[in-house]
């Protein structure tokens, strides 16, 4: 309903625009709707939409002025946001408004196109204590009591007025919403102090109750075989058709008429008719210059706005489906399959199913999975929901869900507050214009839980095929049908979706690039594309394939091509800056031209430099953002007391992976050829680099083992060698997931050799033949086949020659 104290501290430009009102004032920590309609006042809100959205709103004294001039306004007034804008049938805009500074005009600055004002802050005095307190208790219980005697009032009015306690608010809500005269509604605004402004509504307040118990009282005594209100009624019907059949509608009328003309087109549902009918009536009998007056107007052109039946989606068509996908897309194979196959049985199932069965747990049949796309950022997640919907010829629309706390976010607000409005959900259905769009909720995995509620709670009715063929938006209060949409989800991880949420998707994973399929994108869509966004021609830029190669390497080292496609745009910027210059074209760009566009190589193989001493492990993590390689150290010093330090931000999991690593060592050092001393009296410090960053999971383990091993022996291990995998207190090696992802970032950083679990052997099917053909895969179940591979002369140091790693 109200704003809060933060709109106090806003800061107040010293000029800006000023919207004459008429016939109302707006409050500060108001939100209330107006109707502009008048040109230059229809420029004075694009405008200022496009700058800061902030303008002065102050009353006219006179309603006939048009357009208003200078002397025919007030001198206080109130700065405002504009929010939102509705445009009406009858072509005027429907402006939502929020009030935040009380205002005073210092002086004109021009009259066009529109008014313009140099203003100065008057923020109101206040007090505290007893009397202010009680002024407020006051000004509150009269107003509860009004509630009660006035038909126009909504009952919601006097339950907010009971559970505000900000004096200032109370007063400014009061004068807002209670049947006053603008002169009246201006004058509680020019008071200065709060206190004066409550007891001048106590006065009128106390005057109108007066007034409408003596009404109450004459009308029931003078009550007939027709009541007064129903005699109104008839005679108001009389009048409108009079005044239809002689063309002289009243404008206020016109525009109910219109309302129910176009509401009466729509197929809506028998209980939305009977809501929109119900308020119909109630805008009818409701004054224009009343908060609720805009308040029920701005719910009809809600109902108005939501696309009730309208499709805009043809058959499905499996074949299409498959050869957009393959235009829009590279490789990604598996992922294509399961899409075109999830429409192939949704088409079947819409044509050989009859209408849905009616009753408790009728709809269970109907449960279909809905696709969640999970993996690293800029892989292309967002872009196979667009080509979904282009080769549905749908529409499409997404919302991101990232930092969401709260669950009216999604479900919708009370209409009980000031400028409510539909969830994100109904929001952007009105926006597509379509009951069967392709719908993309992004950053699932980034959905928050506040005070507010948990909006993914709220998300299980949207998905849930069971359910949402009649979700009801709070806002609303009417089921509309989201049956016929069609969800996909995008997420980095699927560990933080709640598993109520992660149990209604099928999530298929996206996994990163190798550096020829980056190429290749790069060839096919990206440079492409922004040769279009730049203006540029083929003919007039050539960009070697070494010179995307060495970007690829040494300027971007990611999962997906977000940044390559950031840098080819950097790239063309220079060029087309050159040729706007005079350059004569074509334009080459060499692998030597690369460091003079973008700077300095920004990644090194560092694999070889890192692992050239004992102690150091090359390991291999998976992340949200795709596969990591991570070093492992290790050393000892003698101290007093043995114990172990782990540093580096190690989580829970990884820290019990080092404590088992050395156990296994200390437990089996005889049988590995080490002295048992070795661990006596000594520290043992494991530390992983990239302090900054959160690590934790078991598949360092092996790493972690290697590490301690390497440093006891004092044998260097292989540079060219990762490792991943999970160990146990008996020397097993255990399998881990996120292979494919691991692989990718070894081949990324050069690695030619990777160890991991036998178990995992299968997971290989995933990763490209290209880079199968260039890595060594070495399988391992225990930890003694695990030293054998990657110390160069094995576990003992006494070994007579140096060991090669197998290829497999």
């Amino acid at each position: 309903m109200a704003g809060n104290d933060e709109n106090r501290q806003i800061d107040v430009p010293d000029v800006l625009p000023v919207l004459p009102l008429r016939e109302t004032v707006v409050y500060p920590m108001m939100v209330a709707p107006i109707v502009v309609g008048q040109e230059r006042s229809v420029k004075l809100v694009h405008e200022a939409i496009a700058s800061n959205r902030l303008a002065a709103l102050v009353t006219q004294k006179s309603v006939e002025r048009r357009p208003a001039q200078p002397e025919d306004l007030y001198s206080i007034g109130t700065m405002a946001t504009i929010h939102e804008i509705v445009r009406a049938p009858d072509k005027t805009m429907r402006v939502a408004v929020q009030g935040l500074e009380r205002i005073r005009i210092a002086g004109w600055v021009r009259t066009e196109p529109y008014l313009v004002a140099r203003i100065e802050r008057m923020p109101e005095l206040e007090e505290a204590g007893i009397e202010i307190d009680a002024l407020t208790r006051a000004t509150g219980d009269l107003f509860v009591k009004l509630v009660g005697l006035v038909a126009e009032l909504s009952d919601e009015l006097a339950t907010a007025i009971q559970v505000l306690s900000d004096p200032r608010q109370v007063a400014y809500l009061v004068a807002s919403s209670a049947p006053l005269s603008t002169a009246t509604r201006q004058e509680i605004l020019e008071l200065d102090s709060v206190s004066a402004k409550l007891r001048r509504l106590v006065e009128i307040l106390q005057h109108e109750i007066a007034v409408r118990e003596v009404v109450r009282k004459i009308t029931a005594e003078t009550s007939t075989e027709l009541s007064r209100a129903q005699r109104q009624h008839i005679l108001r019907k009389q009048m409108e058709a009079i005044q239809k059949e002689l063309g002289e509608v009243d404008p206020e009328k016109a525009e109910v008429l219109d309302l129910r003309e176009h509401l009466a087109k729509l197929p809506l549902p028998e209980e939305a008719r009977k809501e929109a009918d119900r308020e119909l009536d109630r805008l009818e009998r409701i004054p224009s210059a009343s908060p609720e007056h805009g308040i029920i107007r701005t719910y009809l052109d809600w109902l108005l706005k939501l696309p009730w039946g309208k499709t805009t989606g043809g058959s499905i068509d499996a074949l299409r489906a498959r050869t957009v996908l393959d235009e829009d897309h590279y490789d990604l194979d598996k992922i294509k399959d399961r899409i075109v196959e999830y429409l192939a049985v949704k088409k079947l199932r819409g044509q050989r199913r009859g209408p849905a069965p009616e009753g408790p747990g009728s709809r269970e049949e109907l449960r279909e999975p809905i696709l969640c796309f999970g993996g690293p950022p800029g892989v292309g997640k967002t872009s196979l929901g667009q080509s979904i919907a282009r080769s549905l010829g749908r529409s499409f629309t997404r919302i991101s869900l990232g930092g969401i706390h709260d669950e009216a976010e999604v479900r919708g607000h009370r209409r009980t507050y000031i400028g409510a409005m539909p969830g994100r959900i109904l929001q952007a259905i009105g926006r597509v214009e379509t009951a069967d769009p392709v719908f993309m909720l992004d950053e699932v995995d980034k959905l928050g839980v506040g005070f507010h509620g948990d909006p993914s709670a709220a998300l299980l009715e949207v998905l849930d095929p069971a359910q949402n063929h009649a979700f009801v938006d709070t806002y609303l209060g009417v089921p509309f049908d989201l049956s016929r949409v069609l969800f996909i989800c995008t997420a980095n991880t699927t560990e933080t979706i709640p598993p109520p949420l992660l149990d209604r998707m099928e999530v298929l994973a996206l996994s990163g690039y190798t550096d020829a399929e980056k190429l290749y994108i790069a060839r096919r869509y990206l440079f492409p594309r922004q040769l279009r966004a730049h203006g540029l021609e083929e003919s007039e830029v050539v960009v070697e394939d070494a010179a995307i190669g060495r970007i690829i390497r040494e300027h971007t080292r990611e999962a997906g091509v977000r940044n390559l496609e950031r840098e080819l745009a950097s790239i063309l910027r220079k060029l087309a800056r050159r040729i706007g210059e005079g350059a004569p074209p074509p334009l080459e760009v060499t692998a030597k031209d690369v460091v003079e566009h973008l700077g300095p190589q920004r990644f090194f193989d560092e694999v070889a430099e890192r692992i050239d001493r004992a102690g150091v492990a090359t390991g291999l993590a998976w992340t949200p953002t795709g596969g990591e390689v991570l070093f492992i150290e290790a050393s000892m010093m003698p101290a007093e007391r043995e114990r172990l330090i782990l540093t580096g931000m190690l989580g829970d999991v990884m820290r019990e992976s080092a404590q088992a690593a050395l156990s296994y060592l200390r437990s089996n050092a005889e049988r590995l050829g080490l002295d048992p001393r070795t661990f006596q009296r000594k520290i043992v410090h494991v530390h992983v680099p990239a302090g900054a960053i959160p690590k934790d999971g078991p598949s360092a383990g092996v790493a972690i083992l290697a590490a301690l091993a390497s440093q006891v022996t004092g044998q260097p291990l292989r540079n060219d060698v990762a490792m991943t995998g999970e160990i146990t207190l008996r020397g097993k090696v255990l399998p881990v997931g996120g292979i494919k992802e691991k692989v990718l970032a070894a081949h990324r950083a050069g690695i030619k050799a990777v160890v991991m679990p036998r178990r995992n052997e299968a997971a290989l099917e995933d990763v490209p033949e290209e880079v199968r053909g260039q890595t060594s895969f070495v399988f391992v179940e225990s930890v003694d086949e695990l030293l054998d591979v990657v110390l160069p002369l094995g576990p003992h140091p006494g070994a007579a020659e140096e060991r090669h790693v197998p290829v497999h």
